[in-house]
């Protein structure tokens, strides 16, 4: 569980590991990685199993986990158990398929650190890095894919936000920081702050729960889309 003064500052060097089936497609992660300066490969394995010891051995920082491995356990039960011993250890939950489903599996006090990213985004740098820095810093980031289809259902809490609040809890839950928010919206920073302290209220949310309001303000955006 992460609270306010439990997130972390530095992400100087993020240690990963990657668990992939696919050879091709491991070795690429690796390759991509092996390019981000603040990134460093521990291991690649294929099985869950080996992502749940290696998990013990190495303790990394962030887990990439293809959701299908082939054989049991799969990349949610796989991650499941590793959030048990380590919970402050981050998962990056690879998936070829757009569903969201897999939130739900997911206590909500056990569901910070968690990222979902399709594989065909792996391509994109910077939806990568988010995601494996939001997972490494205790945050929950979705797909950008994902995230753009969504939409507030009607009468939930969210669809009373305005269209600019709506704009940014979506960037929110694609892992961008207030700076980079500000950049993105043309904004100032204190601009967006006001705006997530607005969201924070119109959502209810509160910094004395056992999740950081940032993860509770997306888990409550994707509950609450279509």
């Amino acid at each position: 569980m992460v609270n306010s003064s439990q997130l972390k500052k530095d992400l100087a060097m993020i240690r990963i590991m990657i668990v992939e089936d696919e050879g091709l497609f491991r070795d690429m992660l690796k390759i991509s990685l092996s390019a981000v300066p603040n990134m460093e490969i521990v291991d690649a394995v294929s099985d869950g199993v080996s992502a749940i010891d290696g998990a013990s051995r190495l303790y990394p920082d962030v887990i990439l986990m293809d959701i299908e491995l082939g054989v049991e356990p799969n990349g949610i039960a796989a991650g499941r158990a590793i959030k048990l011993e380590h919970p402050d250890m981050g998962i990056v939950i690879l998936s070829s398929h757009r569903e969201r489903q897999y939130l739900s599996l997911i206590a909500a006090e056990e569901s910070s650190g968690w990222s979902y990213l399709l594989k065909q985004s792996v391509s994109d740098s910077g939806a990568l890095a988010r995601a494996i820095e939001g997972a490494a810093s205790g945050l929950v980031v979705m797909d950008p894919t994902v995230v753009n289809s969504l939409k507030p259902r009607k009468g939930s809490v969210t669809s009373g936000l305005t269209p600019r609040q709506q704009e940014v809890l979506t960037m929110m839950a694609q892992g961008y920081n207030n700076a980079a928010i500000a950049e993105k919206l043309v904004l100032g920073t204190k601009s967006v702050e006001n705006y997530i302290n607005a969201i924070y209220q119109e959502l209810n949310l509160s910094h004395n729960g056992p999740l950081h309001p940032r993860v509770q303000a997306v888990l409550t955006y994707v509950k609450d889309s279509t």
